[in-house]
């Protein structure tokens, strides 16, 4: 009894934090409604009844200040890749991109770059999953069945496993993808940064039969020779990797592969 008269005692006497106004200018557009065209709408929070990251301001404002907000967002934890977006200019995933704290300088969302916005911060992600899906992008034996998969473990040793990291983490976000200017000319035919550095990374696992047939198909003048190692990709990447490494020992690999073995 006496630590809880205590207690209130004490929250009474406390002054009440003074309000901290953010604001944040977001990309808005609904197709669906007649007329409408894309705008940037401001809404206000106050960062003292707010966590501390962007997506938790966009969670509050469409809790309790607009419903229609429309956004990504899944894992809370840089691991899923849901909530990828373009904030204060820079592709980054909002989950861990933290608020700034500059008194007077909004925040500014804004859907990922050059893609079909399907909804507010809600980009068509179609054409980047299908040129991941074009990759093969999973082991593959010669003189294998589907009947004789799961019946045997391939043990690689633990140079060979060093070697995919800082590839596999990839987790698919595209920020890297949509902050690259060659994928935004060329996106149709250019795979893009994760992509490729997806195809590199089944390229090097040494478990993978496979290598020169998937080099064979890169062959052509767009598939990774669009790169132009501008290395806007591994500026951008919320999760510290390098894209622009794994294209540039890609190229190397094209110079050397075997021709003759890709086409049996």
């Amino acid at each position: 009894m006496y630590n809880a008269r205590c207690a209130q005692t004490a929250a009474a006497a406390s002054p009440k934090a003074a309000a901290n106004p953010k604001k944040f200018e977001i990309y808005r557009w609904d197709p669906d409604k007649p007329g409408d065209k894309p705008r940037v709408q401001t809404y206000e929070v106050d960062l003292n009844q707010c966590g501390p990251m962007v997506l938790d301001a966009l969670i509050k404002i469409k809790n309790e200040q607009d419903a229609t907000l429309t956004f990504r967002r899944s894992c809370r934890e840089g691991i899923c890749g849901s909530c990828a977006m373009n904030i204060d200019g820079t592709n980054t995933l909002a989950c861990i991109y933290k608020i700034n704290s500059k008194a007077g300088k909004p925040v500014k969302i804004y859907p990922l770059p050059h893609m079909y916005v399907i909804k507010d911060l809600v980009p068509d992600m179609s054409n980047f999953y299908a040129q991941y899906r074009s990759i093969e992008p999973y082991l593959k034996k010669k003189d294998a069945s589907e009947k004789d998969i799961g019946k045997q473990q391939y043990f690689q040793s633990v140079e060979d496993r060093a070697k995919l990291d800082g590839l596999y983490e990839c987790i698919l976000c595209a920020c890297c993808s949509t902050s690259c200017p060659s994928y935004w000319w060329n996106s149709d035919k250019y795979l893009g940064p994760a992509v490729l550095m997806q195809a590199y990374r089944w390229m090097i696992d040494s478990r993978d039969d496979y290598t020169n047939e998937r080099l064979a198909l890169m062959e052509d003048g767009f598939s990774v020779y669009r790169c132009h190692t501008i290395m806007n990709c591994t500026k951008t990447c919320p999760k510290g990797l390098n894209p622009g490494l794994a294209i540039g020992e890609m190229k190397k690999m094209l110079m050397n592969y075997n021709k003759a073995a890709a086409k049996h």
